[in-house]
C-alpha cells in the first residue's frame, strides 16, 4: 500500500522541489514596484474593455504582454513604464491587432452581449474600465479578465458564443481570489 501511494505521489514532489527551488532562485519583486506599474497601465488615457494588458518584472527589467486595438496605446505603455523609478529597461511585447471593420463590429456586439442592460453582468460594465475584456483577433474572441465566481464566467462565456460571425470564443477569465491557470 505505502509503495502505490509513494510512487502516485513521487511526480508531484519531484514537481514541487523543481519549482520551489526555481522560485527561490528568482530576486524578490519589490511590491511598490508592481504597484506603481499596474497603476500606470491602468490609468493610459485610452486603455478600455477591448484591451489587455499584464507585465512580468524581472529584476529591473520590464516585459510587457498583452493585445490592444491602438498603437499609441502599446507606445504610451512603454513610455508610462519606462519612466518608473526602479526600471532600467522595458520588454515590450504587447501585439497591436490588426485593423479590420469586421472585429470592430464583433467588438461592439460582444460587448452589447456581454454588458448589455437585460445582462447579469451588467454590474461589471460600471467599473472604470469593466474587469471582464473583449479580445477579438481575425474573428476569434478571446476573454480575459477577473469575475466573481464561476457561474458569472460561465454566463459571459455563453453570452459569448451568441454572437453571430465568430469563428471561436475562449474564455481566460480567472475567479477572483484564485490563482490563474
Amino acid at each position: 500500500m505505502c509503495a502505490i501511494v509513494l510512487r502516485r505521489c513521487l511526480p508531484v514532489l519531484v514537481l514541487l522541489v523543481m519549482t520551489s527551488s526555481s522560485l527561490l532562485a528568482q530576486a524578490p519583486v519589490n511590491p511598490h514596484l508592481v504597484r506603481e506599474i499596474r497603476h500606470e497601465l491602468a490609468t493610459l488615457p485610452y486603455y478600455g474593455v477591448f484591451d489587455w494588458l499584464q507585465f512580468e518584472v524581472q529584476g529591473d527589467t520590464v516585459v510587457l504582454r498583452g493585445q490592444v486595438v491602438r498603437p499609441t496605446t502599446k507606445s504610451d505603455a512603454g513610455a508610462r513604464v519606462k519612466d518608473i523609478e526602479g526600471v532600467a529597461r522595458v520588454d515590450n511585447q504587447i501585439e497591436t491587432l490588426p485593423l479590420s471593420p469586421s472585429d470592430d463590429r464583433l467588438r461592439f456586439a460582444l460587448y452589447r452581449q456581454i454588458y448589455g442592460q437585460n445582462s447579469p453582468l451588467f454590474r461589471y460594465a460600471t467599473q472604470a474600465v469593466p474587469s471582464i475584456h473583449i479580445i477579438v483577433d481575425r474573428g476569434h474572441a478571446t476573454l480575459k479578465g477577473v469575475v466573481a465566481n464561476k457561474g458569472d464566467a460561465n454566463i459571459a462565456y455563453i453570452r459569448a458564443r451568441g454572437v453571430p460571425g465568430l469563428f471561436s470564443v475562449k474564455s481566460e477569465l480567472t475567479i477572483e481570489g484564485e490563482q490563474p491557470r
